[in-house]
């Protein structure tokens, strides 16, 4: 299996962290007096009860949404306006918004536990955020296959696992049987592209077009089998 140097290409991949976007609601003091803050985060990212105990212990009301996708995120910040204190975009897109200037710098000594924050992660977030201006990290996972062993299993019938679990999603052989229990993608250019690449031999941000021709005609081949795209769960 070549799960692991999967894992080494999409790592910076993973990296989902919080910004402070720029504010053109109401005045602030106004946001002092009424105490909310405002915050678009990704579906599931957060234990049921964060939001209750973090409203009690503080008094400050939350006013919570959700997006599946970052371009989404992407496209709301672009028009402007739109009320948020906070987002959490994955980094490769927050280099887009910081070079955009739709981000605010972050005062650090307004967050006390910021020198508790793993400086290896946050040395490779320097890489697209100098100095660590805009950005705090605060997930970091890898693009990767995740399956229900005993579904793919009985979907697969005769036919025995393959060694590298890639092959799963990205042979017709056996993605066209796991159709039957579902198959879902990331909602994310960003991420299966690469993925693509990477399982073709290509560097995963290759340079060069005809690579991403190569990509694109084995996505071709595997579309007519994956149920879902759903980058939130």
């Amino acid at each position: 299996m070549k799960e692991k140097a999967m894992k080494q290409v999409f790592g910076a991949l993973g990296l989902a962290l919080t910004a402070t976007a720029l504010f053109w609601g109401a005045p602030a003091a106004a946001q002092e007096e009424e105490k909310v803050l405002n915050i678009y985060n990704w579906s599931d990212y957060i234990a049921e009860d964060t939001l209750k105990n973090f409203e009690k212990e503080t008094g400050i009301k939350v006013r919570y949404d959700n997006f599946d996708n970052n371009e989404i995120v992407h496209a709301k910040l672009v028009a402007g306006k739109t009320g948020y204190d906070i987002v959490v975009p994955s980094s490769h897109w927050a280099k887009l918004q910081v070079d955009g200037g739709l981000l605010r710098k972050i005062d650090r000594n307004l967050i006390p536990n910021y020198k508790n924050l793993d400086s290896d992660v946050q040395s490779q977030l320097a890489k697209l955020d100098p100095g660590n201006q805009y950005m705090v990290n605060w997930l970091w996972g890898y693009t990767t296959v995740g399956i229900n062993v005993d579904k793919v299993k009985a979907a697969l019938g005769s036919t025995p696992m393959p060694d590298n679990a890639w092959d799963l999603v990205f042979k017709p052989e056996y993605i066209s049987k796991l159709k039957s229990c579902g198959v879902s993608f990331l909602d994310s250019p960003t991420e299966v592209v690469p993925a693509a690449l990477y399982y073709l031999g290509k560097p995963a941000y290759s340079k060069t077009a005809s690579d991403y021709t190569a990509a694109g005609n084995l996505l071709k081949t595997i579309r007519p089998h994956v149920t879902l795209f759903s980058s939130s769960g």
